[in-house]
């Protein structure tokens, strides 16, 4: 997995939940944004805060997590 410096997991921000920088944006508000159509520039305008590297790694996070597969251990 590349560098995704900008994901944090803090369990005080947003119930735990992957964030773009500690902030109250999470990963999931980003890619379903891009999701319904916004462009980059769009979420940029609606979120001042963020950068454009913010977006880049919350895809890239949210291609990681949907390549991950969970293995069910004996006897769990």
């Amino acid at each position: 997995m590349e560098n995704l410096s900008r994901i944090t997991l803090d369990p005080r921000v947003m119930g735990g939940r992957p964030c773009l920088r500690g902030q109250r944006v999470t990963v999931g508000t980003v890619v379903g944004l891009m999701a319904s159509g916004r462009t980059i520039e769009e979420i940029l305008e609606a979120y001042p805060y963020l950068e454009r590297e913010d977006i880049r790694q919350a895809l890239a996070y949210a291609a990681w997590r949907a390549e991950e597969v969970e293995l069910v251990l004996p006897g769990s």
